[in-house]
C-alpha cells in the first residue's frame, strides 16, 4: 500500500506516517523500486498498534521506547510486558479520572433538568444560584 492510502485506511496524514518512521514509532518501512515507501501487512499492523496507543494516550517517548524493544526481538518480551503493564495502569487511572468527571457532569445536567422543570411549573429556584 502506498502512504496515501494507508493515511487514508487509518484516518493518518501521510506526514504524521513519516514522523512516525522518522522517530521511530513505526519501524523503517519498506521501499519499491521508484523509492516509494510500500507498506506491506506488518507496516500496516505497527500502524494500527500506535495510532491505537497514541488514540488511548500512551505517550509517544514510552511507544518509542515500546517499538526499539520489539526490533531486538524476542529477547525483550518481558521488558515489553513490563512497559505494556505500565501503560495500562496509566490508562486505567486516567479513565478513572475521565469516569468522575463525567459522573460530574450527569450530575450538573440532571441538577439543571430538574430546576428548569421547577421554573416551568411556577415553582422557581430558591436559595443560591448554583454553579
Amino acid at each position: 500500500m502506498t502512504i496515501t492510502e494507508v493515511g487514508k485506511k487509518y484516518g493518518l496524514t501521510p506526514d504524521t506516517l513519516r514522523y512516525y518512521e522518522r522517530i521511530g514509532l513505526i519501524p523503517p518501512v519498506p521501499r519499491g523500486k521508484s523509492g516509494a515507501r510500500d507498506y506491506g501487512e506488518e507496516s500496516c499492523q505497527w500502524v494500527e498498534l500506535m495510532k491505537c496507543m497514541r488514540a488511548a494516550g500512551v505517550q509517544i517517548e514510552a511507544l518509542i521506547e515500546y517499538a526499539a524493544l520489539a526490533q531486538q526481538g524476542n529477547g525483550t518480551l518481558e521488558a515489553r510486558r513490563a512497559l505494556l503493564v505500565r501503560q495500562r495502569e496509566q490508562l486505567t487511572a486516567r479513565m478513572a479520572d475521565m469516569q468522575a468527571s463525567l459522573d460530574r457532569l450527569d450530575y450538573k445536567i440532571d441538577l439543571y433538568a430538574r430546576r428548569i422543570a421547577l421554573q416551568g411549573s411556577g415553582q422557581g429556584p430558591e436559595g443560591k444560584e448554583e454553579i
